[in-house]
């Protein structure tokens, strides 16, 4: 499995490595959820604590995450990552993905995933798994969207940044299963035109 930062772009989305450039956009769709930053995220992304976490996240190249721009019409509107990159194993997370509210529930989230999906398989990966706060019930319905499978519970699993312990659902996709959900995934976005 080998995975390099890279532009991908389908007819909703153009996903593009992180740069300093997205930084502006990235915060103002960070800023228009403080309730999600609050509540569901192991981190936070409002305030102050933008400008705090973005060198840890965004600012540096990290040989174990690729973080992509969701860009719609040309705007930052969220961002997804490439985690725990494995190439032992091939294997790898894609999740640290929010989105601004306005572009929740359309073609937005599947149109990203299926570029991300796409790529990690055809560049070698034999499983992709997501992971989502046990509470985080928008998450957690996306992801079964996209056609993952539940793999269980890992309870207490790590503690937030406001100090709950949160427990966290483990989902995946292996490579044989990618042809079915990748058909799936292309029907419900035909849907959006």
């Amino acid at each position: 499995m080998q995975i390099e930062p890279k532009v991908l772009a389908s007819t909703h989305v153009r996903l593009e490595p992180v740069t300093e450039s997205h930084r502006a956009g990235l915060y103002a769709a960070c800023q228009a959820d403080p309730k999600t930053w609050r509540d569901l995220y192991p981190y936070s992304l409002m305030g102050e604590h933008f400008d705090a976490n973005w060198p840890r996240f965004y600012g540096s190249p990290d040989v174990d995450r690729i973080n992509f721009a969701i860009m719609v019409a040309g705007r930052c509107q969220g961002v997804s990552s490439y985690l725990t990159l494995d190439p032992v194993n091939s294997s790898l997370e894609i999740g640290g993905t929010f989105l601004h509210p306005e572009v929740r529930g359309g073609a937005v989230n599947p149109s990203s995933k299926r570029l991300l999906l796409g790529y990690a398989f055809e560049s070698g990966a034999r499983r992709v798994q997501f992971k989502v706060d046990a509470i985080n019930a928008r998450s957690r319905s996306a992801v079964c969207k996209l056609g993952a499978i539940q793999e269980g519970i890992l309870r207490r699993d790590r503690v937030v940044w406001t100090g709950r312990v949160r427990d966290t659902v483990v989902f995946s996709i292996l490579s044989d299963e990618w042809p079915a959900v990748r058909e799936g995934l292309d029907a419900r976005l035909a849907a959006f035109g």
